[in-house]
């Protein structure tokens, strides 16, 4: 009766911390096994890639056209869908033409940039000179 108590704590201790944790390790080993090249992935540091060779030590990826480094395979945190990342032309040149529109240009200065410099520096603090 007196290890019962003990009991439950261990029971606990398995349900909440470590049975979560082996589930997370088998959902990601299944997730590193079922890569292949050409696959879309976002590392573990927020780099998005693609895959371009596969090893037992490491995986190939692409972060940027003609950009190719190695990774250990714990480096990849998930395998996004195929269409990820994919817009149209069209849809990016309607964006930064929305973008663009939004600013504000102002108006030609009234002063040139020396007149206003000259305007905002301080003047040099001379020091007094000691008496000894």
């Amino acid at each position: 009766m007196q290890f019962l108590p003990f009991v439950l704590i261990i029971a606990v201790f398995w349900f909440l911390i470590i049975r979560p944790q082996q589930k997370r390790q088998r959902a990601a080993q299944q997730m590193q096994t079922t890569l292949a090249v050409d696959s879309k992935v976002m590392l573990s540091s927020g780099i998005f890639a693609t895959v371009t060779e596969i090893t037992d030590d490491y995986i190939g990826v692409e972060v940027a056209e003609g950009v190719s480094i190695k990774v250990v395979r714990a480096a990849i945190s998930r395998i996004l869908p195929e269409d990820f990342g994919e817009e149209t032309e069209g849809e990016l040149e309607d964006e930064a033409t929305d973008a663009t529109a939004a600013v504000e240009v102002p108006e030609a200065a009234d002063e040139s940039v020396e007149e206003t410099l000259a305007k905002y520096t301080p003047e040099p603090v001379q020091q007094a000179e000691k008496n000894d």
